[in-house]
């Protein structure tokens, strides 16, 4: 497992061990004492997957203080393209966004601290996607971004996308 930085502090991708042989595949996606050792908070409180089909974008989402949290995201099935846009007002690269891949074929995750908005597109005919996150859900702290408004070129004009993620407000 290595912990790489981004171009945007607070963001870090992951490149996870991947074991194969003739059953299949082993991945080891989270280490304690490694995120501990690169400063990331890891006491996650919640655990969530989602499976989507080929073009639905679920995002920009986040939850305000205090409820907001550090996220780790990672597919076991499927690929998706997944990004994390700065939120922090007094951030340097506030309305900045970092964007990959992550497949269960590349065993990657990426890790957000607080003070991002997250979203991704599937990719393939459906991608299992795997959420841990350091606080409690609370729905009256949950909010989002319309995922159209921060500049990014997701590749797709119409997505597949909820009521919700369509009634979103853009970042500025």
């Amino acid at each position: 497992m290595q912990i790489n930085s981004t171009n945007i502090d607070g963001v870090f991708e992951i490149q996870n061990k991947k074991i194969e042989d003739n059953r299949g595949f082993f991945v080891k996606t989270f280490h304690s004492e490694l995120f501990k050792k690169h400063r990331l908070d890891c006491d996650f409180k919640e655990s969530f997957y989602s499976v989507s089909k080929k073009g639905v974008l679920r995002g920009m989402h986040f939850q305000l203080p205090p409820h907001d949290h550090e996220k780790l995201v990672y597919v076991t099935d499927g690929e998706i393209l997944d990004v994390a846009l700065d939120i922090r007002i007094d951030s340097p690269t506030y309305g900045k966004y970092y964007s990959t891949q992550l497949s269960s074929d590349n065993a990657k995750s990426l890790y957000m601290g607080k003070g991002f908005a997250h979203g991704f597109l599937t990719l393939t005919d459906s991608a299992t996607v795997v959420y841990l996150i350091t606080s409690v859900y609370a729905s009256d702290f949950d909010s989002g971004i319309h995922w159209n408004s921060f500049g990014l070129d997701w590749g797709v004009y119409d997505p597949v996308l909820s009521e919700r993620d369509k009634s979103f407000k853009g970042l500025k």
